[in-house]
């Protein structure tokens, strides 16, 4: 696996400046890995308890754990929806 450098600048374009920007798609990073985490969960926990001598359900839990490797990683799919002006960010509002 390659390492993609990635033009700052064009973050400065979906926000109001490059920290605003990184700070966007770190958040949204944690919010993707944290749905492919409870996705995976549910999937594991449909399955029925493996007992020390089942080999099958090892191998089904193992799949699924290959199937969610070889998605796109969160931080890659975060730039990509600021690169392609997907996300909506906004302050909250103190009062």
């Amino acid at each position: 696996m390659g390492i993609n450098p990635l033009d700052l600048e064009s973050f400065s374009k979906t926000a109001e400046n490059v920290y605003e920007a990184i700070v966007v798609v770190s958040k949204r990073a944690r919010q993707v890995n944290d749905e492919y985490k409870i996705q995976m969960n549910n999937e594991i926990e449909t399955m029925v308890k493996p007992s020390e001598e089942d080999v099958d359900s090892n191998s089904d839990r193992m799949k699924i754990s290959i199937k969610y490797e070889k998605l796109e990683k969160p931080t890659q799919k975060a730039i990509k929806e600021m690169q392609n002006n997907e996300l909506c960010f906004k302050y909250k509002e103190f009062v």
